[in-house]
Order: C-alpha cells, then structure tokens, then sequence
C-alpha cells in the first residue's frame, strides 16, 4: 500500500528483516512509531537499530517487522 504523507512525499509500508531495514524507517514499537537513526551490524547477520529516541533494538536475522519507508520516484 502507498499514500501521500502530509509533507507531499510517496510513502509506503514495507516488511523489514535485518538484512533490509534501512535508516529513515519508521517501525512502530509498542504503539510508538520510532524512526531509525542509525544502525550496526552484529554478528551473524543481526543489526542493531537506534532510534532517534535514543532506544535501541536488536533485529535478528528472521526477525519480520512492518515499517514505513518514503519511496523514491524513479
């Protein structure tokens, strides 16, 4: 599914697992939506996710969570 975001940007829900979620994402957590700042690789393909709340989460290889990405026109 794609909609308009209020800023005019194209945005749409994705499935993210540790090998695809990117910074920018948006992922709601526990009925917060927190937005991806940064991330590190951990060992056997895990990442860890900081959000600009300043939490942190760990993504394990078959971790499976729903995020909303902005889409870029091509």
């Amino acid at each position: 599914m794609t909609a308009w975001a209020p800023g005019g940007a194209l945005v749409g829900s994705v499935e993210v697992t540790a090998a695809t979620v990117q910074i920018g994402d948006v992922i709601q957590l526990g009925g917060h939506a927190c937005r991806v700042r940064d991330l590190f690789q951990l060992s056997q393909g895990a990442n860890q996710l900081v959000f600009e709340s300043g939490e942190l989460l760990t993504v394990h290889t078959r971790t499976r969570l729903l995020a909303v990405r902005s889409l870029r026109r091509r």
